[in-house]
């Protein structure tokens, strides 16, 4: 006859109705939630740009069309005193590099009003990140665009004339995101304030594109009239030119500016 085997307190079993401890969860901290929106900005119009097969194309062919036209055009009657040996050819390159950067921050703010229309602007203000976050994700992602741009058209450097193992990259690099994040910051304050892409383009045309012409890409400031030159002088984007002629060609472009 088998005597009964006590059971341990230890393995009785709880009662179904016994409360459970709640499972904490770890709350993605304030900066996570920041960069989470910033990322999600910028990686959202860098994937829309290059599924646009039209706006890549654009992006090489358009500038290297307006260099060759343009610079054709003006090589038999373009002189410099004391650069003789600069073509227009070469001193119109680091112009377009410039407005590459320009029509691209320029295109890829534009977003700014269609994301306003479509509703997807106020889904984003209304989640958990700032303000401040949602500014920062654009302007990188659109800054993004313009480098990228800008760098493969910086590919056809050698034909320009540029020696590429002379080339100042740390100046160019720092030239240009500058310039990048300046145009683009631009482009959104005035997408923020126009209601329309018509209005937002005619806009960009009356400020934008006059900034670039005058900035010393299409002409140099000595040799201007004495407004022109003081205009030229004062306009900001002139140092986005200057700065990439620099790195490319060296002390030889100081002479031009």
């Amino acid at each position: 006859m088998s005597a009964d085997i006590p059971v341990p307190s230890s393995s009785v079993e709880a009662p179904v109705d016994a409360p459970v401890a709640p499972v904490q969860r770890r709350e993605p901290g304030t900066l996570a939630l920041q960069w989470a929106t910033v990322w999600v900005l910028l990686s959202r119009d860098v994937v829309r740009f290059f599924r646009q097969p039209s706006r890549v194309v654009g992006a090489l062919a358009q500038p290297i069309l307006f260099w060759f036209v343009i610079g054709s055009g003006f090589a038999g009657s373009f002189r410099v005193e004391g650069a003789q040996g600069l073509g227009y050819q070469q001193f119109f390159f680091p112009g377009v590099v410039t407005m590459v950067v320009l029509f691209s921050a320029i295109f890829a703010t534009i977003t700014v009003i269609e994301d306003r229309k479509e509703g997807f602007l106020q889904a984003v203000l209304a989640g958990p990140g700032s303000r401040l976050a949602v500014v920062l994700g654009k302007a990188l992602g659109s800054s993004s665009i313009a480098l990228m741009q800008a760098s493969l058209f910086l590919l056809f450097a050698p034909l320009a004339g540029v020696d590429v193992k002379a080339v100042d990259y740390p100046l160019l690099a720092a030239v240009m995101v500058l310039s990048a994040l300046a145009l683009t910051g631009m482009g959104m304050a005035l997408a923020w304030w126009v209601k329309s892409s018509a209005g937002y383009h005619a806009v960009m045309s009356l400020v934008m594109l006059p900034m670039w012409v005058l900035s010393g890409a299409m002409f140099p400031v000595k040799g201007a009239g004495p407004v022109l030159s003081w205009v030229m002088t004062l306009n900001p984007m002139r140092f986005s030119v200057e700065g990439v002629r620099r790195a490319l060609y060296g002390a030889q472009a100081s002479v031009v500016v």
